[in-house]
């Protein structure tokens, strides 16, 4: 007898914009509050999800992503489970510093983060190449734990960009080729019960205006 697919679905979600996004920073595992922007995009955030059904929201340790994660929740009557190791990479030397001054500062790092991003492993911080293994084991362990369910994850752009590396590459190297998520967008994944992932849709944050979502590079500049 074939043995008949269970399917689980997970909701990615970015954080709303925070305070260190707005500043410029490089935020990693700095705990920034939410942003005035941020604070809008979670009121559409909320309206989003309010028709869908979840079995469970998992957020980021992080206060800008328990927000997130208390707004997909809304009305629901779910806990929010926090799981450490959705959190941002932690940057080192650069942590919570103005992002363009200080990669430019260190030799190297801004060639890294602009040309090859699996290389950069800032002093004191955690290796682009250890999140991008931390990121996809925690989301298996949670598809496993949660098998034909539907559940929510608020995290963040740094983690969410490795592994949807993983899962349209298998290949770290491709990193650069991915496009960041913007906040508050969502991207829907399904898990089947062979592990087998596809991706419904993508980075995708069509529920707030454009005049909610500010445009910025993440390319280092001299």
């Amino acid at each position: 007898m074939q043995k008949r697919l269970k399917m689980t679905y997970i909701y990615l979600v970015r954080h709303c914009e925070a305070m260190g996004n707005h500043k410029r920073l490089f935020q990693g595992s700095t705990d920034s509050e939410i942003s005035e922007i941020g604070a809008v995009q979670l009121k559409f955030l909320k309206e989003r999800f309010e028709n869908i059904h979840l079995d469970a929201v998992y957020s980021s340790p992080l206060i800008r992503a328990q927000k997130t994660a208390a707004m997909i929740a809304y009305g629901k009557g779910l806990n929010i489970t926090i799981r450490k190791n959705l959190a941002e990479l932690h940057g080192g030397v650069v942590e919570g510093k103005p992002f363009q001054e200080a990669f430019n500062s260190i030799p190297g790092l801004a060639d890294a983060w602009n040309n090859h991003p699996e290389d950069f492993a800032p002093e004191g911080g955690e290796a682009m190449r250890d999140a991008y293994v931390r990121i996809y084991d925690e989301i298996m362990t949670l598809a496993r734990e949660n098998r034909g369910k539907t559940i929510a994850v608020a995290t963040h752009g740094g983690v969410l960009r490795c592994l949807s590396c993983r899962i349209l590459y298998n290949d770290i190297t491709r990193l650069k080729d991915v496009p960041w998520h913007e906040n508050t967008a969502v991207t829907l994944i399904k898990i089947d019960n062979d592990d087998k992932i596809g991706i419904e849709f993508f980075n995708n944050h069509s529920h707030v205006p454009q005049e909610y979502m500010p445009k910025r590079s993440r390319i280092i500049k001299r």
